[in-house]
């Protein structure tokens, strides 16, 4: 029996210790990106991102439930740490929500990009033109405050926050149909940042013993969870982001955490940068988008026909380099809000999942008479 349970113990011991690795290696590989200053933040790379979380989503529930007694999975320090770690995902549905509802803005700045676009990319350029990429211009770079402010997000309805309770499994049932959908406005007064600190609040590595058993990779999914979240509110339009940059502590000393705090302390600092200039979020098509729209404007107040023949040839470049950016929103935002879809749905689910093992181990820990 002694064998048996060693057996059993250093297989745990194992399968913690591939996941632990499997972390450090995808943030690294995630790392690696920010060498190339186009890739880092951009919509592709938030892709991966997204991939790289559902691939660690996935273990991590591999690893906490495959052939496990819901004994173990309800049992100290789990029956505390799980609790939290459901508590964290209702909170991370409000934040896809705001951050799928963000690309929506985005796709209204590309269409008025693209208005510049079909102004601007002529081989004679008149008053008329100008004319008409000055408005869309002045909206734009109008509508990137105003999405950087608020996500720009209008007033709603909240949505039914009883998902989830514990202890009535038909009032879950019906809560979650509504999870089919990520079409809700946000409350006028929800704050992404606050949404992200509440989250992060009572983040803590385990210690003593705990710090080397099933504890373990529930704080390091806690961490990713929170972690992924904080970076797709820094990079997409998100309601009321102040005060996003104070971020989370990270243990240090942890291999698979490494990576992630670097990412962190990268983020940070663009953020910093960001705040101090009130520009639009750190999407790095939005960076560029930004840039050449204020540099067009400037174009658009001074010109005069006929133009330059050199400033034509400016105006040409910055017309075409808007065009890839417009290029790669149409590529990249309907799978990027599918994947934070999809994320939202795996999260639903997986805390479906931990909710029934939890439910049967308290069924089978009823005394009998």
């Amino acid at each position: 029996m002694s064998m048996s349970m060693d057996g059993i113990h250093n297989t745990e011991c194992e399968e913690m210790e591939l996941f632990q690795r499997h972390v450090a290696e995808r943030f690294a590989e995630l790392l690696s990106c920010t060498d190339e200053p186009e890739a880092f933040m951009s919509i592709g790379w938030l892709r991966k991102l997204l991939d790289e979380f559902l691939c660690c989503e996935a273990e991590f529930k591999a690893v906490i439930l495959m052939g496990r007694d819901p004994f173990q999975i309800a049992k100290p320090p789990l029956d505390k740490l799980l609790p939290e770690l459901l508590d964290r995902i209702i909170k991370s549905l409000d934040v896809c929500n705001a951050v799928s509802l963000g690309i929506d803005s985005l796709r209204n700045i590309q269409r008025l990009a693209e208005i510049v676009l079909s102004a601007l990319d002529q081989t004679l350029i008149g008053d008329g033109q100008v004319r008409r990429a000055k408005k869309a211009l002045s909206t734009l770079l109008s509508a990137m405050l105003h999405e950087d402010k608020d996500g720009g997000i209008t007033k709603g309805t909240e949505r039914n926050r009883s998902f989830g309770r514990r202890g009535n499994k038909d009032k879950d049932r019906s809560a979650a149909a509504p999870f089919r959908s990520l079409s809700w406005t946000m409350p006028k007064n929800w704050s992404a940042a606050k949404q992200i600190h509440a989250m992060s609040s009572n983040l803590a590595a385990p210690r003593g013993n705990e710090s080397s058993g099933l504890a373990l990779p529930v704080f390091i999914m806690n961490t990713v969870l929170v972690f992924i979240l904080w970076t797709l509110v820094a990079a997409l339009p998100c309601q009321e982001r102040s005060g996003l940059g104070t971020h989370f502590q990270m243990p240090r000393n942890l291999s698979w955490a490494q990576p992630i705090t670097a990412l962190q302390e990268r983020i940070s600092e663009e953020w910093k940068k960001k705040e101090k200039k009130g520009t639009v979020g750190l999407l790095e098509e939005m960076q560029k988008m930004e840039k050449i729209a204020q540099w067009l404007l400037d174009f658009a107040d001074s010109f005069q026909f006929p133009a330059e023949a050199d400033k034509l040839e400016e105006v040409k470049a910055q017309v075409e380099e808007l065009a890839d950016i417009c290029r790669k929103m149409e590529e990249g935002l309907e799978p990027l809000q599918l994947q934070i879809r999809e994320v939202f749905h795996r999260v639903v689910r997986t805390r479906t999942e931990f909710l029934h093992v939890l439910d049967q181990a308290a069924k089978l820990n009823i005394p009998t008479s």
